[in-house]
This record gives structure tokens, C-alpha cells and sequence, in this order.
């Protein structure tokens, strides 16, 4: 999945991180954005594919929460279809993007109401727009605000800050950790425009298939919830063409 799936301020970058900053110009931005295009490319989501999102939600004082939805997506058209698979309770329940228009389904009520990005999946702490994975979202949405080297635990990598250009973004900065052997993406970090921290997302877990990488474990911490977090993994990975049914409304309606 590119994903797509994803900074501290600097004074505890220089006591967590040792490295050097580079000068912030269009040669600097250019190259993060390649950095960033390269963590996409390495992923094994290159056309449609198809997978199971199984998500644990845990709040402190409540019991945990599963939740397992199917996405279907076709990245180079900006289509995306997610359903809901369990509970019971709200199986069915979907996803539907194509292009720039959004929808909610509701079983139930069997009616679509406009949707964004910036939803979340039930009670958890990924939204849609962690699942998009659209080959130009970093360049249409975020200019590069400053780009570095560090380590992050035992891997070297570039800490990218990226400031929302536009309102598709959920989070106005995001700070992502890529692995400069291999680039893959191993840390986001989510600020309000205030620069308060919102969420850490960590990827502990890659998967090596033909078609590339896969991270299948994921870990989305909601800071200002302390303790609060969901887990999520990657399962019934298919890269096989979809049908193009798939990513119509008919196909939500015709699940139930």
C-alpha cells in the first residue's frame, strides 16, 4: 500500500537525533519529494489491489475494539472502495471514493452522504486519507518545510517536514522517517496548525512480496489521548485486476 500509509520541534530533534540539515531550496524540496515518491515507489501497491485491514482499538478503562474492513484500490484513477466487515453490527457499512467525490454508505438506511479524507474509520485513529494512495497527493497537497538526516533507533534516514498546502491534508505538518538503504517509511508524526503534536504512527513490520513492500503491522498513537491507540494489520493481499463494479455505488448496495 503507498501508503501513503503517514517532527518534534528542533530542540528535541538535536537531542534525540544526531545529523545534518540541508539548506532549504527548490533543489532541497525537489529532492524530499523524490525521497518521498521513492517510499511510494518501494511499495508493492503499484495498480489495483486488494486487502484485509484488521484494526484493535485501545482505550484505557474500556475494553478493546476490533474492527476489519476489505479495501479495494485502483491509485492511478483515485478510486477506492472500503468495506466493513465486522462487527456484525455495521457489516456493510462503506467507503466509496472516485476522484474527489466521497461517500459514506449506510446499510441500514441504504443512503450515500457525501464523505472526506479526513474521516475516521469507526472509533479508531486511521482516517480514509491514510489509506489513499494516489501517485501525486504529496506534490498536489504539502510544500517541504525542512529536510534532514538523522537515525531514528539503528536506521539511518531523512526526517521530511511537510506543511499542508491544501485543505485535503487531515494534519496541517507532518514529519515522516525514511530509511535512506532501503526508503521505507517507518515514523509519521501529525501536528495541528498550533504545532501541537496529534498522532504518531510508527511501522514496525514490513513484508517483502514480488511486487515490493508491504507494511503490515502499523501502529497509530493518539497523543493527546494518552494511552489510546489502534493497531493495524495488513492481511489478503491480492494484486490482481479489480473489476470496475467494484468502485460504484451499485456494489456497496448490492453487498446487503
Amino acid at each position: 500500500m503507498k501508503r501513503s500509509y503517514k517532527a518534534v520541534s528542533s530542540f528535541i530533534l538535536a537531542a534525540l537525533l544526531s545529523g545534518s540539515a540541508f539548506a532549504l531550496d527548490s533543489a532541497t524540496s525537489e529532492k524530499a519529494f523524490k525521497v518521498l515518491e521513492a517510499a511510494d515507489d518501494t511499495l508493492a501497491y503499484h495498480g489495483d489491489y486488494s486487502a484485509t485491514m484488521s484494526l484493535l482499538i485501545q482505550k484505557p478503562g474500556k475494553p478493546d475494539e476490533s474492527l476489519k474492513y476489505k479495501v479495494f484500490q485502483r491509485p492511478d484513477k483515485n478510486q477506492m472502495t472500503i468495506v466493513q466487515l465486522f462487527p456484525e453490527a455495521d457489516k456493510g457499512t462503506g467507503y466509496l471514493r472516485d476522484g474527489d467525490n466521497i461517500w459514506s454508505y449506510d446499510p441500514i438506511s441504504r443512503k450515500f452522504t457525501h464523505s472526506s479524507l479526513k474521516d475516521a474509520l469507526g472509533d479508531s485513529d486511521l482516517n480514509i486519507d491514510d489509506v489513499d494512495q494516489s501517485d501525486t497527493h504529496w506534490r498536489d497537497n504539502y510544500t517541504v518545510d525542512a529536510f534532514e538526516e538523522g537515525n531514528l533507533g539503528k536506521y539511518p534516514v531523512y526526517i521530511i517536514t511537510l506543511k499542508a498546502k491544501t485543505t485535503v491534508p487531515t494534519y496541517s505538518k507532518t514529519v515522516y522517517y525514511i530509511r535512506r538503504d532501503i526508503p521505507l517509511m517507518l515514523k509519521e508524526e501529525d501536528y495541528s496548525g498550533s504545532g501541537r503534536l496529534m498522532r504518531t504512527i510508527l511501522m514496525p513490520k514490513y513484508t517483502k512480496v514480488p511486487a515490493g513492500y508491504v507494511p503490515t503491522q502499523i501502529v497509530l498513537r493518539d497523543e493527546l489521548n494518552k494511552g489510546e491507540n489502534t493497531q493495524e494489520v495488513i492481511t489478503e493481499l491480492t494484486f490482481d485486476k479489480l473489476p470496475d463494479t467494484i468502485f460504484t455505488k451499485a456494489y456497496l448496495e448490492g453487498l446487503n
